[in-house]
Parts: structure tokens; C-alpha cells; sequence
């Protein structure tokens, strides 16, 4: 997939059962909150490039959000995190050969969390035709803020990752938070959520990723 702006990650259907084997295929460590965090730890689905390589995934911590956002819904019903590793890819062949992909980024990242944060916000009141068409438009919107992460939709926050204060991409919607930023070691890192603030939050390798199973 590339929509410009650095945000170039090939990737395959992420649908399908959460395992921990399609974890452990990633060449990347994942990250998640660290150790601050005592809530519940739960995986999502991991994205593959035709060839199978795992490009990017996520975690999730605290209540795993319902795909629909209910009159009943909000921060005292669903409060959660999502922590989104992105694998750190050069300038390379697309799977099928036919082309050039970009760098990821932390475009890449944010584009990322901010897709992901929709996928738990149809509005309920909405029937599918209209969801689809809203989908569309919010959709175009994220791929256009993660393109200008400079730009007065974002602010800066600095929050830790592994212990380093890091700079971090930050902006907020009637949906939730989104934030993108880069590790020490240059791995792309987003995250998403709601009801949680993102502000006093922490981030870390994750030693073990069986316990988010």
C-alpha cells in the first residue's frame, strides 16, 4: 500500500484468528505500554507483505473496544491503548517485483494508528451504505494528516520508550487520540485510543509476547 508521504507498507489482509505464531514470525521486536501499565493485554492481528514477511501489528491494552460505537459508548465503557509497531524497511522491491516501494516512516506509523482508530468508530446511527462512504472520507483525511505531521492538526508530546524520552506526534479527534514517532533505534511506532489518556503513558519492547494471548 502507498498512498505517499513515506507511507508505503505493503501489506495483506490483517483479518483472520490473533496467535501468537504470527507474532513470533516478525523480524522486529513489537512494542507495547510498559510496565506501569497493570491493565489487561490482549493481541490484534499483525499485516504481511505477499511474500509473507510480517510488516507491522499491534497491541492492545485495557477493554478490547467493540467494532461499533454505541449511544453506550465511551470513556467508562471502553478505555484502551493501541501500540503499533511498524518493521523499519529501506527504499525496496515491491512483493510482486513489479515496483518500488517507499522507506517506512513514522507516516507509516501514523497512517497506521489512525486507520485502526477508525476501524472502532462507525457511527452507530449510520446504515452500511452511509459507513462506507463515511469510512472513505475519514480514511482520506488520516492518509492526508499523516502526510503533514508538521502541520497545525498535530502537536508534540514526549513520552518515554525504553526509559528515553521520546518526541512523539500527537493530535486529538471527537473519536479519540492519535501519535506516531520514531524509537531511539529508528523503529516506527503509533499508537491509538480512547478513554485512556495518552499522556502519562509509556512504551517499551515487549519481552514476551505470550502474555498478550
Amino acid at each position: 500500500m502507498d498512498r505517499g508521504g513515506g507511507q508505503a507498507v505493503e501489506t495483506t489482509s490483517q483479518a483472520g484468528p490473533r496467535t501468537v505464531d504470527d507474532y513470533l514470525r516478525a523480524p522486529f521486536p513489537w512494542y507495547g505500554l510498559d510496565e506501569a501499565f497493570t491493565g489487561p493485554r490482549w493481541l490484534m492481528q499483525v499485516g504481511t507483505a505477499a511474500d509473507g514477511t510480517v510488516q507491522h501489528g499491534s497491541t492492545g491494552h485495557g477493554d478490547e473496544p467493540s467494532s461499533v460505537r454505541t449511544a453506550d459508548s465511551g470513556p467508562e465503557r471502553e478505555r484502551f491503548a493501541v501500540v503499533v509497531t511498524v518493521a523499519s524497511s529501506p527504499l525496496r522491491r515491491s512483493g510482486d517485483g513489479t515496483g518500488v516501494l517507499e522507506a517506512t516512516s513514522v507516516s507509516s506509523a501514523a497512517w497506521l494508528a489512525g486507520s485502526g482508530l477508525l476501524a472502532y468508530t462507525w457511527p452507530a446511527q449510520m446504515d452500511h451504505t452511509l459507513r462506507d462512504d463515511w469510512l472513505d472520507q475519514q480514511t482520506e483525511t488520516a492518509f492526508e494528516l499523516a502526510d503533514d505531521l508538521g502541520g497545525p492538526e498535530w502537536s508534540s508530546l514526549s513520552l518515554p520508550v525504553d526509559g528515553v524520552a521520546t518526541r512523539f506526534a500527537y493530535r486529538e479527534s471527537e473519536f479519540g487520540w492519535v501519535l506516531a514517532g520514531s524509537t531511539e533505534g529508528g523503529v516506527p511506532l503509533g499508537a491509538y485510543g480512547r478513554g485512556m489518556s495518552a499522556y502519562g503513558l509509556g512504551f517499551s519492547v515487549v519481552k514476551d509476547i505470550s502474555v498478550y494471548a
